[in-house]
């Protein structure tokens, strides 16, 4: 069976690689409701129909599930989700084209790439803030919604040749969608959010459409991209509103558009009151769950001056606070500070320090003072010597964290009672 000759040069080694990589990705079931615990139970009986139709030229991906998740208050984003076999079949065709496409991205462009980060953006953006003076803030209206698929494929047939790429490239471009009222809806541009290949092919559409671009058009300037996310530095802002101009025209020839409210202009020096006989309409910009403004910070000499660095946004920190409060453990008077620990709010924390304490750890301290205010709540509620007294439950807490630092991450940073 391991020797059966097929057309196209799909192993099952790489079939089974591939659905190692979805597992440990996790993720919801499709429009089958095939888990992934279902997959792992028989990988037989569904993972060699997989392997046996791509290595034929004669696998169809089924249609993709919507899923509404909320992105910002009273703001919905929609993703595709894939059935789990068919995430599998988009990791082998991804893992081939990663390794044609990887080489030639560009080292400004740092989503979704091997040993490049979003705290590598962040921080590339804050040493580039400091040498040029104004900044422009992308946004692409709908994004993922709008890739043209003629555009997209005459990009890939730029970087390769082989068949089977494209065949499969725009069968997934073409798959349907069913919405969450059950309706089947047949797609005509875009690639849906949610799938394996998806920001493979974002990344390779931005690459030709922007990035190359860019840096031949504006050799002298920089920018960060994290897929569709873009930061352009420039040093006047007469260069700025040019260079946004050529950029929107850009944009048009390739049917995309600025987002007109989103995109902006920013002056991102320490105090524009001592450099310009005017006042920006935009000092900060928001980029990777951080705000870029100017901030108070402490010199190796002690000294405090004026810095534009990035911090926590005050988006990142409602949506923490929202998911502290959404829990109502406080309320929870049967439970023990050791189960309080293993909820999601709790288990998320050294997430959140990981990644918003790269920047100004600081900044997060609003953040648990409200998760040990919940915990005081929580000791008043449970204890009867406490009712009455949050000073108590305070005291009682804080000894308990200096006592028992490791029950709570935050706790073990410093964030005490």
């Amino acid at each position: 069976m391991w020797n059966e000759t097929k057309p196209l040069p799909i192993t099952k080694e790489q079939v089974w690689a591939a659905w190692k990589k979805v597992r440990d990705n996790s993720g919801s079931y499709g429009i089958d409701k095939v888990s992934i615990d279902m997959v792992d139970a028989d990988p037989a009986k569904y993972l060699y129909p997989v392997w046996n139709r791509l290595s034929s030229g004669s696998y169809f991906p089924p249609a993709v599930r919507e899923k509404g998740i909320p992105k910002d208050v009273g703001k919905v984003r929609y993703l595709g989700i894939p059935t789990v076999c068919d995430r599998v079949a988009q990791m082998v065709i991804r893992e081939e084209l990663e390794l044609i496409l990887e080489p030639q991205f560009s080292e400004h462009s740092y989503a979704y790439r091997p040993k490049r980060s979003a705290h590598d953006a962040v921080e590339t953006c804050k040493q580039n803030c400091k040498r040029f003076k104004w900044a422009i803030d992308l946004d692409i209206q709908g994004f993922f919604d709008n890739i043209d698929w003629g555009l997209m494929i005459r990009a890939l047939r730029h970087f390769t040749n082989t068949n089977y790429h494209i065949m499969y490239v725009k069968r997934w471009l073409k798959a349907s969608l069913i919405k969450e009222d059950g309706s089947l809806v047949e797609r005509t541009k875009g690639t849906p959010q949610g799938g394996v290949i998806s920001p493979l092919l974002a990344n390779l559409f931005l690459h030709v459409v922007f990035d190359k671009w860019f840096e031949k058009r504006f050799p002298e300037l920089k920018y960060e991209r994290y897929a569709d996310d873009v930061i352009v530095h420039c040093h006047s802002e007469k260069q700025a509103k040019y260079v946004l101009d050529m950029i929107g025209k850009r944009m048009g020839e390739c049917k995309l558009n600025l987002h007109p409210d989103k995109t902006k202009i920013v002056y991102c020096k320490r105090n524009y009151k001592k450099k310009l006989p005017y006042r920006p309409k935009h000092v900060s910009f928001d980029f990777l769950g951080f705000t870029f403004r100017p901030r108070m910070v402490k010199t190796k000499r002690g000294k405090f001056i004026l810095e534009f660095r990035p911090g926590i946004s005050i988006k990142s920190r409602t949506k923490i606070l929202a998911a502290i409060r959404k829990t109502n453990f406080h309320r929870w008077s049967n439970a023990t500070l050791s189960k309080l620990g293993k909820l999601s709010c709790f288990q998320s924390i050294r997430g959140w320090i990981n990644y918003y304490g790269k920047f100004r750890k600081s900044d997060l301290q609003n953040v648990f003072r409200l998760l040990n205010i919940r915990l005081m709540k929580w000791a008043k509620n449970k204890y009867k010597r406490f009712k009455r007294s949050y000073r108590l439950a305070r005291i009682w807490l804080r000894e308990v964290a200096i006592s028992k630092p490791d029950l709570f991450e935050h706790w073990r940073h410093g964030w005490i009672p």
